[in-house]
């Protein structure tokens, strides 16, 4: 028996257990690694998110013609549902954010503790999700996306050796986890009291015991019980009040287990494909935001002192049109917008190649140019961040030059 098909089993039988775990091939002892302090977490927001009506380009008169219902009013401190000016280098207003965000993210902006990098994205031209999704993760050149071979956080695990204590938040393992090294996914939804959990624990402890699979298993329990517990305090201090399960609930797990066990992390949030009705101040886009400002705030609050080390980076297979459609929403488009969160992010500015935003600067007529290039910014990242040199980050990255926008 395979150990993938082992877990699998283990999983059959241990039908109470709330949180599902796997591990694709043998996992991490993350318990015993002499992890980094510096943590680094991937935030995929999958569906490609409007980042046009996030951070808005409010000194565009072009934006507005473009967004008849669902542009965001210019900064004005008197009116709630404008959008938040985002000073930057002492230069005039150019951005806004998203009032969505107003009590969650506008705070760390307003701490320097976040940055904005508009045009960022991949060089990938599809509009498929699909596709850009997987190219992506993987984090190769454009013509090597066929190969399939590894994704650039699996490749960056490798690098960095025992440093490297990875997680995957997820049901199931990501593209940019998959590879060489075999690192452990744990979905976070759904945690909660399991009475029949003991009991099965043990009956499959003993099953094991004295196998080959012995030690995979019990890291696997203890895994299960380091969320169970982290779970049973949180209802404690609410006092066992029902919470909503989304994002925010996650993300306060996630802190805990990034703050004690894990130090490289990925989480992906969904439901950012707008056709329809996507809204302006309020709507699916601001509910969205809503719930992932709102997340992350939580997620930096319970990191502790650990956030100072911690670098959290938020991006998304393509942006989308930079038109509104007939459907009062917007379709698949190109460029979008990055978030870097961090307690020692130099934020506070939007940062990256900028051009003036009107309809000769479009790709194809559309949408927004990229000119930062996805893995030369986190290329240029990760350099600063471990200190790797040249064939620590070609390994990561094939072919890419890193760019260093001073950013961490």
């Amino acid at each position: 028996m395979q150990r993938r098909d082992m877990l699998k089993l283990i999983l059959a039988g241990a039908t109470a257990f709330a949180t599902p775990f796997s591990f694709v091939s043998r996992a991490y002892a993350y318990a015993t690694h002499g992890a980094s302090d510096t943590r680094f977490l991937l935030v995929f927001l999958r569906g490609g998110y409007d980042a046009v009506n996030v951070v808005i380009p409010v000194s565009s008169s072009f934006y507005y013609e473009s967004r008849p219902t669902l542009a965001i009013k210019k900064p004005n401190a008197n009116d709630p549902e404008s959008a938040l000016g985002l000073s930057h280098g002492g230069k005039a207003v150019e951005w806004g954010l998203h009032p969505a965000l107003k009590d969650t993210i506008y705070p760390l902006w307003q701490q320097k503790q976040v940055a904005f990098i508009p045009f960022a994205g991949t060089n990938n031209l599809s509009r498929s999700h699909f596709e850009v999704q997987d190219s992506v993760e993987e984090g190769l050149p454009n013509e090597s996306h066929s190969m399939r071979s590894s994704g650039f956080l699996n490749r960056l695990s490798g690098v960095l050796g025992n440093a490297a204590a990875p997680v995957a938040f997820t049901d199931g393992l990501p593209v940019s986890m998959t590879g060489d090294l075999l690192i452990p996914n744990v979905s976070l939804k759904g945690t909660g009291p399991a009475p029949l959990v003991d009991r099965q624990m043990a009956l499959l402890a003993d099953m094991y015991a004295g196998t080959r699979f012995e030690s995979l298993v019990n890291e696997g329990f203890k895994l299960r019980k380091d969320i169970a517990e982290q779970d049973t305090m949180m209802r404690s201090e609410n006092r066992n009040a029902i919470s909503a399960r989304g994002f925010e609930l996650e993300a306060r797990r996630m802190a805990g287990l990034m703050r004690d066990k894990f130090n490289l992390g990925f989480i992906d949030v969904g439901g950012w494909d707008t056709h329809v009705n996507q809204g302006g101040v309020q709507g699916q886009l601001a509910n969205q935001l809503g719930n992932l400002g709102g997340g992350l705030a939580v997620f930096a609050r319970q990191m502790g002192s650990a956030w100072k080390n911690t670098v959290v980076v938020v991006i998304s297979e393509f942006g989308r049109t930079f038109r509104e459609n007939g459907t009062r929403g917007t379709d698949h488009g190109h460029g979008t917008v990055y978030w870097i969160l961090g307690g020692a992010v130099h934020g506070g500015r939007i940062a990256g190649e900028q051009v003036s935003i009107e309809r000769k600067s479009l790709n194809q007529d559309r949408d927004w140019p990229v000119l930062t290039e996805y893995r030369a910014l986190l290329g240029g990242m990760f350099q600063r961040m471990y200190g790797l040199d040249a064939t620590q980050l070609g390994r990561i990255f094939p072919g890419a030059t890193p760019r260093d926008l001073d950013l961490v």
